[in-house]
């Protein structure tokens, strides 16, 4: 059984999802929160899994309250369910700790199905983020000093790719497969690994890396340049 807590200033919102969660044999709703600031305790008492959370909250919005979430040990997987598709909100959210991005319109059924998916380690986001940030990367506008920005990327990526170093050369072909969108199952039969030897792989990397969830290595990856 999988223990929630919804994180949503509307209480409409809070009541339709509980409904829509908790029809779900293997899902239960073990609390709600209308405010980021109400999250801390939430999880303190009744220890969730995944917290579904919204952005635009009063007083802690659901950005803040993400990142101070995966700061704490052991902390839960996050689930962005929002109405916003911005390219700053998306990226804020994966670079804060969220495992997975969903907008409030998506079908019910599909909501249960990425809870699921990120308590299963794969990261979900829905396809108008997807279309957001590759927009991001196609449509960006012309800089005013390219020569200085394309140095400054340069040794940004560098960097990376001096971290991307402390891991074994399997380590490393996990990571890129991961970054490529695979499967734990696709990769374990694309590099003949046994599951549980990605699954291993795929948690040295996160301690090794620093990260929280297979979004960010991805994100990692990505702007690294080797992808």
């Amino acid at each position: 059984m999988t223990r929630l807590l919804v994180v949503d200033d509307d209480p409409l919102v809070r009541s339709g999802l509980r409904l829509i969660l908790s029809a779900a044999e293997d899902l239960k709703v073990v609390a709600e929160a209308a405010d980021g600031t109400e999250v801390m305790d939430l999880v303190d008492r009744h220890r969730p899994d995944l917290v579904l959370m919204d952005i635009r909250m009063p007083r802690m919005d659901g950005l803040a309250t993400t990142e101070a979430l995966r700061r704490r040990p052991d902390p839960p997987q996050v689930l962005i369910l929002t109405t916003f598709t911005t390219d700053g909100y998306i990226l804020r959210a994966l670079a804060a700790g969220a495992a997975g991005y969903v907008l409030k319109h998506t079908p019910p059924a599909q909501i249960v199905a990425a809870v699921r998916n990120v308590m299963a380690g794969e990261p979900v986001l829905s396809p108008e983020a997807v279309r957001q940030l590759i927009a991001t990367v196609t449509d960006a506008p012309p800089r005013s000093d390219e020569a200085d920005a394309e140095a400054r990327d340069r040794a940004a990526a560098q960097g990376l790719l001096e971290l991307l170093e402390l891991l074994g050369e399997r380590e490393r072909t996990v990571a890129l497969a991961v970054a490529e969108g695979k499967t734990n199952a696709q990769i374990a039969s694309a590099c003949h690994m046994s599951l549980s030897t990605v699954k291993a792989h795929v948690s040295h990397i996160l301690t090794k890396l620093d990260l929280n969830n297979r979004v960010q290595i991805a994100l990692l990856v990505y702007r690294a340049g080797l992808i």
